[in-house]
């Protein structure tokens, strides 16, 4: 689709992409007698000719050692590193596979073909890929027989890693092909042009690579294969990333910002609300996007929808890429995130990878209204210091940022706020370091991603004549160790004082992974809460609350005897139960408390006549929890009752003491 683009563009673009043909798409250390010929300054009549002539797998003379393959549909098994984005190209990925005759397994040892997608932003999650690598080759060894080469399974590499280091993994033994973000629609073709060379004399070095970065593509029109059966689901919104931060690899290996057509979005999340095929009904979608606020739709149908549409950045922050693209008409974040909402008001919605730039009030206020709209943000600030800020051009000073998780905190009051942190930047001083720890202190996230600083190739900071990676290793792990200290250090603080005795809406996501008595699910704000799969009420509206006064709404204990007492009183009055509930103990220690309240609410709920026995098969709904620790990033509860979305917000609009 690529190829067919380019060559109604001008004759330059025509010649252009000949010599790119000849020079990138198919890597061959040898000349191989299958290659397709290309005149100079080609049509696309010639494309077309040349495409007939190329072999297809089942024409090929294959020797004893690939005539296993049940007519050649291949096994696939895949391995996904990095961010959500590489999780939702891997269910791209699949999908194409699976269109072309190929089977996705779960076991490596079975597989033809073992792909592994990669992440490229630090040095460190290249290094886990080459020792993967390793790995899979020694597989291959394996799989020789005595007098025979083994040529599977076929090893690949795709992500951002493939588009970085594309020659340099052509160059290992143990990669066959490699395959950029932008190309996967063309995996079909690569396998077929290895497959295609087995048992020919250029086999031991014949490798595929297409690693093209494209203007247009979005992949809008593939259905992703879901890897997990689950209430689950990444939806990629757009790709892409104009933000050149001096830091980051990402435009280098992910291209320009395009978005995908508007239309395209809201039919995909429409269909994740109608299970078929034995999936589950999904209750949270995750928008995804290298710059994800940044969404702008400007195809004629978006400009037709939405012609008065402009852009909005954040107040006092600096967008440092200049496009004439950015003023066009068509549907931008806050319309997408509108409509996204209005789907279906159970269906929750999170967003990433965003930048604090596109943040105006629109977005915030959004977040504010819609309840399905989580009230969790994440907002990467990559260093607290106004001048190490400037060197990674950014667009905005320590002070502005602030200013922003203020007017956050002021409109999105229950608001979680989650960060990303680079220590050890170029010529970080011990004062800059001083900086991003006091911006943390006052700041208090509730999850921050932190690293040490990694020089990428490419990048701005790496050909920059004024700054230099010069902070020793020792002292970058020595400042992300302050770091992570002082980031835990404030959750603590922050989820004793705001969680414990909280009631959180939780999503169930199934069995925890250490014991399938103990479920665990997310709150609106992403924290994790683990609570024992026990007696639960069928609904909130279970409770009697007639009769309750809001000087009622809370029971007062000083110790653990009267909370007992309490407890005990629950199991014949309804009013007491709900005081029991919903009541935070202030006075009581946190020990004594959980371990009465998870014993006592337990067997209190156990003998509730509209009680349920909450498990597995309850993943996907949506449990209200009562906090009962929380001392680190991970909370523990109770499960009181089945509930939804405007159930649960009724509930605390009717009493609002029971938020904490």
């Amino acid at each position: 689709s690529n190829i067919m683009i380019l060559l109604h563009r001008t004759d330059r673009a025509k010649s252009k992409l000949w010599r790119v043909l000849k020079s990138s798409c198919l890597s061959s250390t040898k000349t191989s007698g299958e290659c397709i010929s290309i005149k100079p300054n080609p049509t696309l009549a010639d494309f077309i000719a040349s495409s007939t002539k190329s072999k297809r797998f089942k024409n090929v003379q294959m020797n004893e050692s690939v005539k296993s393959l049940s007519d050649f549909n291949l096994k696939v098994y895949v391995e996904t590193y990095g961010c959500q984005m590489n999780v939702s190209d891997t269910e791209i990925v699949l999908s194409i596979l699976k269109s072309a005759g190929h089977e996705h397994i779960s076991t490596i040892t079975d597989a033809d073909v073992i792909i592994t997608n990669t992440c490229a932003v630090r040095e460190n999650a290249e290094d886990k890929v080459h020792n993967r690598l390793k790995y899979f080759h020694s597989l291959r060894k394996r799989n020789k027989t005595k007098g025979s080469k083994s040529y599977f399974p076929l090893v690949g590499v795709l992500g951002c890693m493939a588009e970085r280091l594309k020659d340099k993994l052509l160059a290992e033994e143990s990669v066959d092909f490699v395959c950029g973000p932008d190309a996967y629609r063309d995996l079909p073709r690569l396998l077929d042009s290895i497959i295609s060379s087995i048992g020919s004399s250029d086999t031991d070095t014949y490798k595929a690579a297409n690693t093209l970065l494209s203007m247009e593509e979005t992949y809008a029109d593939i259905r992703p294969v879901r890897l997990d059966n689950n209430s689950n689901a990444y939806v990629s919104i757009m790709r892409g990333c104009n933000n050149m931060c001096s830091f980051c690899i990402v435009p280098f290996t992910r291209g320009r910002e395009r978005s995908r057509p508007f239309q395209s979005i809201i039919d995909e999340i429409t269909a994740l609300r109608n299970p078929i095929n034995g999936n589950n009904l999904v209750r949270e979608v995750t928008l995804l996007g290298q710059n994800v606020n940044g969404y702008h739709d400007i195809s004629a149908e978006s400009a037709a929808m939405f012609p008065t549409s402009v852009y909005k950045a954040t107040v006092g922050f600096e967008n440092l890429f200049k496009s004439k693209r950015r003023d066009l008409p068509g549907a931008r974040f806050p319309d997408l995130l509108r409509a996204v909402a209005d789907i279906d008001p159970e269906l929750r919605i999170r967003f990433t990878s965003p930048h604090p730039k596109d943040f105006p009030d629109e977005v915030l206020d959004l977040i504010a209204e819609r309840p399905n709209l989580c009230a969790s943000l994440h907002l990467p600030v990559q260093s607290g210091s106004s001048s190490v800020l400037k060197r990674m051009r950014r667009g905005y000073t320590r002070e502005i940022y602030l200013d922003l998780i203020d007017r956050v905190r002021q409109k999105i009051p229950e608001v979680t706020i989650s960060t990303d942190v680079i220590t050890g930047f170029c010529d970080e001083t011990e004062q800059e370091h001083e900086d991003t720890l006091s911006l943390m202190q006052q700041v208090g996230f509730d999850q921050a991603f932190m690293f040490a600083y990694s020089l990428r190739d490419k990048t701005h900071a790496a050909h920059s004549e004024l700054m230099r990676d010069s902070v020793d290793e020792a002292t970058k792990q020595r400042r992300l160790k302050e770091i992570i200290e002082m980031f835990r250090s404030r959750l603590r603080e922050k989820n004793q004082l705001q969680e414990s005795g909280a009631l959180r809406l939780v999503l169930l996501e199934g069995p925890s992974t250490r014991s399938g008595s103990v479920l665990t699910g997310r709150t609106d704000g992403n924290k994790r809460v683990l609570f024992p799969a026990a007696a639960v009420l069928t609904s909130l509206d279970r409770l009697d609350k007639k009769d309750l006064r809001p000087s009622d709404e809370r029971v007062s204990c000083d110790s653990g005897d009267d909370l007992a007492m309490w407890l005990e009183r629950g199991r014949e009055d309804e009013s007491a139960l709900r005081k029991v509930l919903f009541s935070p103990f202030e006075s009581i220690p946190t020990e004594v408390k959980t371990s009465l309240l998870s014993e006592g609410l337990t067997a209190l709920l156990d003998s509730h006549p509209h009680a349920i026995a909450l498990g597995a098969e309850n993943t996907g709904q949506y449990v209200v929890v009562r906090i009962l620790k929380a001392d680190g990033p991970t909370l523990r509860g109770v499960a009181l009752s089945l509930s939804s979305i405007a159930e649960f917000n009724r509930f605390l609009q009717t009493f609002p003491a029971a938020k904490l």
